[in-house]
């Protein structure tokens, strides 16, 4: 059996791992890369392996970083199943169609653009088109049902508890070649136990190999028990100042869990009846797939659904903003109000627009609320810098920035230890989906443990087993 890593090695977005095994290869994942633009498109243009000689992909969850280049893999001949959980196969419909729609419209620009000057035109990296094939090849199947991926692989997804319908891959290998049966447990994104309306991470007991994601491996996240109270005293300050909330925020998960820790504030009367707008149609779409799948959520959310005198995510008190006219309303309305709006590491979308009208105010905030990849103006804003670009144009930091990671989806140090310990008969641990220097350090920290065989896959290494 062999192991190679084409994407989130030594980094965190684009995850694409490979197995090879009795003649077969199946990928875990396969997500577009996402920072430094030109980089991107690079890496999202190149295919690692001829995609016609690929038997079977298996996606952890929706999130583009792990599903966005699936649409260009079957534009490139890949005809083979795509395996996920049901809803991620739901979300998947929105975000893929999504994400089709931007290159679409990108295209579109540059190409009015390149005409001007007589330049030659630009291809969307996939279409509209190429994303309804992608979707009429994806299997959904349940969570803890096995099935066989292909001849002596047999596969069953697991609760990740990260995002609606995320899992982890744990996959029964008998290897013809060895002639021995190995255990690979592929934990995508691992998320954290006690987060609000979704289910704990399942917890495996045996695996022999170990591919887990790093993203906060050598970070602690504050207790999800005290976003509430930071979240009042953020808003209570703001309005105060009679200023605004500008919230990025991805669609999926995160959009829907502020949306829900609002809600409750509201109910509790902690914070001023301010309007709350989600400047997003895509999230509008992903929070209705929630009440479709009770089997991603915990107990408490989904009770909450069943009963008709609740609400959740605020529906009856949430200003959903759909249109363009609706979003740029937005930027002369005046008094303190949140407005969480997409895209979620501020690389475009129509958070930029917000910024633009609202980072010299010093009396508006903005709240960081997720991970920011390197080279992204999200991350320029979370690391302090006073000077942005927005649209190609220079602007002042007046804001107030602020970031609470209690709200983060992904397991912090001490979740990925405890996850560690708990599994018997471990061989090798590969860190993925970390920065380089996130994945060191942990490694480190799991060698003091005792495991003396953890890897750090750089992109394109290959590793048998």
């Amino acid at each position: 059996m062999k192991l190679r890593f084409f994407g989130a090695a030594q980094e965190v977005t684009g995850s694409k791992h490979l197995i090879e095994v009795n003649g077969k290869r199946i990928f875990l994942d396969f997500g577009m890369a996402q920072g430094n633009r030109k980089k991107s498109e690079e890496k999202n243009k190149t295919l690692p392996i001829d995609p016609k000689t690929i038997d079977a992909v298996i996606l952890s969850h929706a999130h583009i970083d792990h599903s966005g280049n699936i649409p260009f893999l079957v534009k490139s001949g890949y005809t083979g199943p795509i395996y996920s959980t049901h809803a991620t196969r739901d979300l998947c419909a929105h975000m893929l169609s999504d994400s089709a729609y931007i290159q679409e419209r990108e295209a579109e620009y540059i190409n009015m653009r390149n005409a001007r000057k007589h330049k030659p035109p630009v291809e969307p990296l996939y279409t509209m088109d190429d994303t309804t094939q992608a979707l009429s090849q994806f299997v959904g199947v349940s969570y803890d049902h096995p099935f066989e991926v292909v001849p002596g692989v047999f596969c069953s997804l697991r609760e990740a508890g990260h995002i609606l319908g995320s899992s982890q891959v744990v996959l029964v290998v008998d290897d013809q070649e060895t002639k021995k049966q190995k255990i690979l447990v592929f934990t995508g994104d691992l998320g954290r136990k006690n987060l609000p309306l979704l289910r704990d991470p399942w917890q495996p007991e045996r695996a022999d190999i170990l591919i887990m994601e790093s993203t906060y491996g050598n970070r602690f996240h504050k207790s999800i028990l005290d976003v509430g109270e930071q979240l009042r005293d953020l808003v209570n300050e703001t309005c105060n100042r009679g200023g605004k909330i500008i919230i990025p925020a991805f669609a999926l998960e995160r959009t829907q869990e502020i949306v829900y820790h609002m809600n409750l504030l509201f109910q509790a009367k902690s914070i001023p009846e301010i309007p709350i707008f989600v400047d997003s149609p895509l999230a509008v779409n992903l929070t209705e797939v929630f009440s479709s799948h009770p089997e991603s959520l915990d107990r408490e959310t989904w009770e909450a659904f069943l009963d008709t005198k609740k609400d959740p995510f605020g529906f009856g008190r949430i200003k959903y903003v759909q249109s363009v006219d609706e979003s740029k309303a937005l930027n002369n309305y005046k008094g303190p109000c949140v407005i969480v709006s997409s895209a979620g590491m501020c690389e475009h979308g129509r958070i930029l627009h917000h910024l633009k009208n609202t980072i010299e105010d010093p009396r508006n905030t903005i709240l960081i609320v997720g991970y920011m990849a390197e080279n992204t103006m999200g991350r320029k804003l979370l690391e302090g810098e006073k000077m942005v670009k927005i649209f190609g144009d220079p602007y002042s930091v007046r804001a107030q920035v602020t970031v609470m990671d209690a709200f983060s989806a992904h397991a912090d140090r001490s979740d990925l230890l405890d996850y560690v310990a708990h599994i018997k008969g471990l061989e090798d641990i590969f860190l993925v989906h970390g920065e380089e220097s996130q994945g060191l350090m942990f490694k480190d920290i799991l060698g003091e443990q005792g495991h003396a065989r953890v890897h750090t896959p750089g992109p394109g290494e290959e590793i048998e087993l």
